[in-house]
């Protein structure tokens, strides 16, 4: 009796340990599943190659970009996974967690071969600009096909988590934010120098904007620029004074000081800013004014902040990527980032928000520079490249009024003319593909027949394949070779396939975060679905991308 008076016992208080065993592992579990962060910033560098985080860390603070890399996660393989490499693409594909091939922001301008116009990825004629009377400035997501995780992360709080996005770029605001923000702000330039918004949003703008341009903030900016720290030190860039260098009008030489006050009336006005990293300086303003603004995470619902710095793309569309005037840009915003995640720490707390960092897109190194150290490079001749094609078409098939528009390295035919002519589209597109591949500076091409009928898993035809939109790509589209490009002699640009173009930052810090680094290949459409996973919201509804649960805590 007492021998099973005693196994009862053991029973029982086994049974109550297992008990509250399961009790705190559920209580576990729920913590774990409902710890989301207050806020989550999701921060684009416009035209960052990687390697500015390695060539420019010993110039770089301990407290902006070495904060997200000692005590974040950097992901240093990371690449876009399609071409072209551009603006409106890249924002969309970060947040969207998809390529332009679903998410359907093909280029910052295409043509579109229904209303026989170009268009651009955020304008919207059915809506009006709030902040300025500007035609210009009439924008909206309307475009953007598919959600962003900032739309999800509305959607699973019911519309009570905040959504801001923030650029001096109107698409650096608008596509990062999604469909449903509750605000997207960029920089209208000229002779206003003022954050602006579309009726897309809202009627009027909100008292704290209004009391920041009314601030002269933009104003304050316009002084000289010199470098940071002495020009001598800045030895991982090039020479001040150069041949591969545009500068600023009204001033001889791309050099070292510049007068932003005196060539503003020669460069558009309060536009000189966005050349400079000043730009990037009035964007951290105006981010860290709208965190108390807007009382972003204030409680315990997820509220998404979105941040592109779009002057490293000007600097660098000017002046170069071996340029002193882009180490300096870049050695600035690591001090307007220290200064932004401060202010997360006073506004938002430590450990309660979450940030990503990375770029668009990166940028090719000037093609002349690249020529004078006997590296292949050059310069495609758009004119020409027309002027020959026209002669084949002519001689080929009767006609020299077969093509609609030539943009973003592609060709759209007139279907139209074709079918006039009883020209088989398959026919003509397969003639044009064996010309122009004999010509100069063209190392592929391909039909858009190709890109609907073959599957590509490597190379740089799977990176066209993911730019490929069916209803808004051309009929023919062409791949330069590297280091080529369609651009002035002097300054940098980007869109290409290569490396230099695909290999970005990607940084992640903050809660929920684990600390470390990886050289495993990532790409860009899995930034959307990691956070979506972080917070436990539903994906971005077009999102490919893969969840990396290694950077995950």
């Amino acid at each position: 009796m007492r021998f099973l008076s005693s196994i009862f016992l053991l029973l029982f208080f086994f049974n109550c340990t297992t008990q509250k065993n399961v009790i705190e592992s559920k209580i576990e579990n729920e913590v774990v599943l409902n710890a989301r962060p207050k806020l989550v910033v999701g921060i684009v560098v416009d035209q960052m190659r990687y390697d500015y985080l390695t060539r420019f860390y010993s110039k770089y603070g301990n407290d902006g970009f070495k904060r997200l890399i000692n005590d974040g996660f950097n992901c240093k393989n990371n690449h876009y996974n399609y071409v072209p490499t551009y603006t409106g693409p890249g924002h969309a594909s970060i947040f969207t967690g998809t390529s332009p091939k679903n998410h359907g922001i093909i280029a910052n301008y295409w043509y579109d071969k229904f209303s026989k116009e170009t268009v651009y990825c955020a304008g919207d004629s059915n809506v009006l600009a709030i902040g300025s009377d500007a035609e210009a400035e009439r924008m909206s997501p309307h475009r953007m096909k598919t959600t962003t995780f900032a739309d999800e992360n509305r959607l699973f709080t019911q519309m009570r988590g905040k959504t801001i996005g923030i650029s001096i770029k109107d698409r650096g605001a608008i596509l990062p934010a999604g469909h449903s923000a509750n605000a997207a702000y960029w920089f209208r330039g000229r002779d206003e120098g003022s954050f602006i918004t579309s009726s897309y949003y809202m009627n009027s703008l909100p008292k704290w904007v209004s009391e920041f341009n009314a601030s002269n903030t933009a104003e304050s900016y316009l002084r000289e620029w010199n470098t940071f720290y002495n020009i001598d030190t800045y030895t991982e860039s090039g020479s001040d004074l150069n041949a591969f260098e545009g500068g600023f009008k009204g001033k001889e030489t791309a050099t070292f000081p510049y007068d932003l006050a005196v060539l503003k009336d020669t460069n558009k006005g309060f536009d000189i800013l966005k050349a400079t990293p000043f730009g990037n300086s009035i964007v951290a303003d105006f981010a860290i004014k709208a965190i108390a603004g807007e009382q972003l995470g204030k409680d315990n619902i997820t509220d998404v902040l979105t941040v592109s710095f779009s002057s490293p793309d000007y600097v660098g569309h000017n002046f170069g990527v071996n340029s002193k005037e882009i180490e300096d840009t870049y050695i600035r915003l690591d001090k307007d980032l220290e200064r932004l995640f401060n202010a997360l720490d006073t506004e938002v707390g430590v450990g309660e928000y979450t940030v990503f960092l990375t770029a668009d897109h990166g940028a090719v190194e000037v093609p002349a520079y690249l020529q004078s150290a006997k590296i292949p490079a050059g310069y495609f001749n758009k004119d020409e490249f027309k002027k020959d094609l026209n002669t084949f078409l002519v001689k080929e098939f009767a006609a020299s009024d077969l093509i609609e528009s030539i943009s973003n390295d592609q060709i759209f035919l007139d279907k139209s003319r074709l079918k006039q002519l009883n020209l088989n589209l398959k026919d003509v597109q397969y003639a044009i593909v064996n010309e122009v591949i004999n010509y100069k500076h063209i190392d592929k091409v391909y039909s858009s027949e190709t890109m609907q009928n073959a599957a590509f898993s490597t190379g740089i035809e799977a990176l066209l394949q993911n730019g490929y939109h069916q209803k808004r790509s051309g009929d023919i589209i062409l791949v330069k070779d590297p280091a080529v490009i369609s651009y002035s002699k002097t300054g940098s640009t980007h869109g290409s396939g290569s490396t230099f173009d695909t290999h970005v930052p990607l940084l992640f810090y903050g809660n929920g975060i684990k600390k470390g680094s990886t050289l495993t290949k990532t790409e860009i459409t899995d930034i959307a679905p990691t956070i979506s996973a972080l917070l436990g919201i539903s994906f971005p509804n077009g999102a490919t991308g893969n969840v990396l649960g290694f950077v995950i805590d």
